[in-house]
């Protein structure tokens, strides 16, 4: 059985295991195997760099999902097949914003599960800005340090977000409300207006 931690395990809840799926930044390849043991039949796990995907093969064989984890070396989703379900997880929003702009095959059944390390605002404003709609978001927490994961899809439709949005969009994980009210009361230094946003805790 293998164990997730919460970032992860809160990432794949949102996962649909009966579509092709991919595992951008794969590291040790443990969210495709979680997946395959979920009942998953194709997931691609991809890496930019070899170490990585030597790791991750080393898991793949470990626990017998060779037949249904494609190992595939990418950057971001340069090298990768149409997919369903594409998970970015672990990364900067900045750069997994760029990943997605990469994306040659999005349509409307396009499934993006995303969880950034960094800069949440600065993706939620591009999803929007872009015609991606975030779906639902779930909060995490791994050694005391608070994230979100986003399930997004496409509908084509731009738009433009407040401050509000674009910091705490829809996670109401009350660890993650008081991690972006901690983030605006730094920033307000430069910008006393964000402090107008802030969240009370539920």
């Amino acid at each position: 059985m293998i164990k997730l931690d919460e970032r992860l395990a809160a990432a794949a809840s949102f996962v649909r295991t009966d579509k092709r799926i991919c595992d951008v930044g794969t590291d040790h390849a443990l969210l495709p195997c979680f997946l395959c043991e979920q009942g998953a039949v194709s997931v691609i796990a991809s890496d930019v760099n070899e170490n990585p995907l030597n790791a991750a093969r080393a898991n793949v064989e470990k626990y017998g999902f060779a037949d249904r984890i494609t190992l595939l070396q990418s950057d971001g989703l340069q090298n990768v097949p149409p997919c369903d379900d594409v998970i970015i997880a672990g990364m900067g929003g900045e750069l997994i914003a760029q990943i997605i702009s990469g994306c040659t095959f999005v349509t409307p059944d396009t499934r993006f599960i995303l969880q950034p390390m960094t800069k949440a605002e600065l993706l939620r404003r591009y999803l929007y800005a872009n015609g991606f709609e975030i779906l639902r978001e779930k909060g995490a927490a791994v050694n005391g340090k608070a994230y979100t994961v986003m399930l997004v899809r496409f509908t084509g439709v731009k738009a433009d977000i407040d401050d509000s949005f674009a910091y705490f969009g829809k996670c109401a994980d009350p660890r993650y409300i008081q991690k972006v009210n901690s983030q605006l009361t730094k920033l307000a230094n430069s910008d006393p207006s964000l402090l107008l946003i802030r969240k009370e805790l539920p």
